[in-house]
């Protein structure tokens, strides 16, 4: 009966929704099971997220601020850093971080935290679904058996699932509503009521056979991508010394109409998902005395690009018989991604941290990061893009796309420019050298 009364409060919308950590996955989330009529849980730690929140500042792009005050003020969406809110909840969707270790570990400790803050409040007719990328069998080692002890029956008492995020910060098509989501419980009936739960909000779902599997899927979805990187990452270590333009060794060969998907080279890997995941699988595939190669030497690869492009301005820099120490440095752009203000594992502040080490005066402009802290803890402050700033450069890096820049300001105004975002594409310069 109770698992049947679960499936009423969802269909009518009575159901009240937990989600645990309010970051680029939880926060989205979170506001389309307000927009669908569910009253919203939103638990986050950080009590200066939830100011910010509070105060409708919101630090998810394409997450107005104006929809958290609206939701907030109609009793909707209830913030709280208590995890006591989950005694009155229905569903628990657990969104908070997954990062490794310095060691390259998997660090699962913010779902370990999560699950034992949840524990003195779970009761039976509920549903929880993890959403945080982790590796292959963490939902039923760390949530499931965890629950089991306490003397609940999965699948009949408690249902339990695993989804994977697919967030693309700055994606200006797909969103967490019109991305098809794959879902895998623990139990056949875990899956369908994970799947009742998020079609109420999500125009796709795909529904897989297990936890495993829906683990699993996610890393294959960002090894993909690391490996295919890698690949031209490495292509174009090879080209550089073959004086060939890997630029328009991508476009050429994107002409053909099957068998072939463009990956482009870059100054290295960024954000939560791609330098992240594979390593994730690695990790666990390691467990069962298994060696993921392809993955061990992407990830060498993509990692060493930011020292790439470090040598690569000590060469150019030195045909203009100048040291990288001493010159006058400025980075066009710090997030790791086009678009976007998100920082994390940001190839940028490799390549600024690398720079300062070697004696370069290295300063910076991005619009959508004012701000950093830096390897020492100091703030570091965005320049405003001027042309004196400009001309006083000895050489702009253009470490990130961002849309916004003035290109016609920023060649006219340079002395050199070091592009390894093919940023100024077909434009042929003196002063443009690319990746």
């Amino acid at each position: 009966m109770s698992q049947n009364n679960l499936k009423e409060k969802i269909r009518k919308k009575t159901a009240k929704v937990a989600v645990i950590g309010l970051g680029y996955v939880g926060l989205p989330l979170a506001l389309e099971f307000c927009k669908a009529g569910y009253t919203v849980f939103g638990v986050e730690i950080s009590r200066k997220k939830l100011k910010q929140l509070a105060a409708g500042d919101s630090y998810v792009l394409n997450v107005p601020g104006r929809d958290i005050v609206k939701y907030c003020k109609s009793g909707q969406l209830k913030l709280s850093s208590s995890f006591e809110v989950i005694k009155d909840a229905d569903t628990v969707s657990i969104a908070v971080p997954t990062p490794l270790r310095k060691t390259k570990d998997p660090d699962i400790s913010y779902i370990v935290s999560a699950v034992e803050s949840c524990r003195p409040y779970l009761h039976k007719n509920m549903l929880i679904v993890l959403e945080s990328t982790t590796y292959p069998g963490t939902t039923r080692e760390l949530i499931a058996h965890e629950i089991e002890q306490l003397g609940f029956k999965i699948g009949r008492d408690l249902h339990i699932a695993f989804s994977p995020e697919r967030v693309d910060p700055g994606n200006q098509f797909y969103d967490t509503k019109n991305t098809p989501k794959v879902i895998g419980g623990i139990t056949p009936k875990c899956t369908q009521m994970a799947k009742l739960l998020y079609e109420q909000v999500i125009d796709q779902i795909i529904p897989v056979g297990s936890t495993e599997e829906a683990e699993m899927v996610k890393l294959l979805e960002n090894t993909f991508r690391a490996v295919n990187i890698g690949l031209v990452n490495e292509l174009t270590l090879m080209c550089d010394r073959m004086g060939i333009d890997i630029w328009n060794i991508i476009d050429a060969a994107a002409t053909k109409p099957f068998g072939f998907m463009p990956f482009y080279p870059g100054p290295g890997l960024g954000g939560h998902c791609i330098p992240l995941d594979p390593v994730y699988l690695s990790w666990k595939a390691k467990t069962y005395n298994f060696y993921n190669r392809f993955i061990e030497l992407a990830s060498d690869i993509n990692g060493n690009m930011p020292r790439f492009t470090v040598n690569k301005l000590a060469r150019i820099l030195n045909k203009r018989k100048k040291t990288i120490n001493g010159s006058k440095i400025l980075l066009l752009g710090i997030t790791y991604k086009s678009n976007v203000n998100d920082l994390r594992e940001s190839p940028g502040l490799e390549i600024y941290e690398m720079l300062k080490e070697e004696g370069a005066k290295v300063s910076y402009h991005d619009p959508y990061a004012p701000s950093f802290t830096d390897a020492q803890g100091r703030s570091v402050n965005s320049l405003k893009l001027s042309a004196s700033v400009l001309k006083t450069a000895d050489c702009v890096v253009v470490v990130t796309a961002h849309d916004q820049y003035d290109l016609k300001l920023i060649l006219q105004n340079a002395r050199l420019i070091l592009d390894t975002r093919n940023q100024f594409k077909a434009l042929k310069s003196k002063k443009i050298v690319k990746l």
